[in-house]
């Protein structure tokens, strides 16, 4: 969850494992339970939304707890959610205000959800948006435990999009796991740095756009620090995709 890198417009698309090859849609590799990736999705929305410009997005996961053979450290993500929402006030993130023992423990449910969501029949790319930034705001506004599938559909019945009776058939199937273990697998590839990362077939690459910060030491002596936060690289790759239609 840490680094940084400027948007590289131009850049290579890669080949589809990587990238969708729409050149209208953005491929966003992340983790729900990253503050990063979640501050560049609010970013990206709410300027789509400003523009009033439509945003299509296919996510892919890029699983923290796979890569690392244990659940996100709550210590770590709350120190980044501190920094983030303290420069960032309007994304109205809180402190995890639920018991300890109601922590999220795993997004991979979350993320397989939000993979399962892209079928037709659940809703397709829109619905799977809908449902990934619903869960974000769910576990960083409102301290929901978003590993346990109930409150995974409960979330699903506030996204307008998501048909919640066929997501619950979905994920009973086990639809989405199969996706995220694929693409954990590209995932390890060195095209993809991190989460996020985001890739554009239009010509956009940038790993956690804006942002420039780093972490004071080593968690847990150290504190993230967040220098400087550019909202810039959203307006150009909403005109980029807007160019691509």
């Amino acid at each position: 969850m840490t680094g940084t890198a400027l948007p590289r417009v131009g850049a290579a698309s890669g080949s589809a494992e990587v990238t969708n090859q729409d050149s209208g849609v953005l491929t966003v590799w992340s983790d729900i339970g990253c503050p990063w990736a979640t501050l560049a999705l609010h970013t990206l929305h709410d300027r789509a939304r400003q523009r009033g410009q439509a945003l299509l997005i296919d996510h892919r996961a890029f699983p923290l707890e796979l890569f690392n053979g244990r659940p996100t450290p709550k210590l770590i993500i709350d120190a980044e959610v501190v920094t983030i929402a303290g420069c960032r006030p309007e994304l109205g993130w809180k402190p995890w205000m639920a018991p300890e023992s109601a922590y999220v423990v795993t997004t991979l449910p979350a993320m397989e959800a939000v993979q399962a969501c892209k079928d037709p029949v659940v809703g397709g790319l829109v619905a799977s948006d809908e449902l990934d930034a619903a869960l974000r705001h769910a576990f960083y506004a409102d301290s929901l435990c978003i590993s346990v599938p109930p409150v995974i559909l409960e979330v699903a019945g506030t996204c307008e999009h998501v048909d919640v009776d066929a997501l619950a058939a979905a994920m009973a199937r086990g639809s989405g796991r199969a996706e995220l273990y694929g693409q954990w697998e590209v995932a390890q590839r060195p095209e993809v740095d991190g989460s996020p990362h985001l890739f554009a077939a239009a010509g956009f690459e940038a790993h956690n756009p804006g942002a420039t910060y780093h972490w004071t030491a080593s968690p847990p002596a150290g504190f993230p620090r967040l220098d400087a936060y550019d909202t810039s690289w959203a307006d150009g790759l909403l005109e980029l995709l807007a160019d691509a239609h």
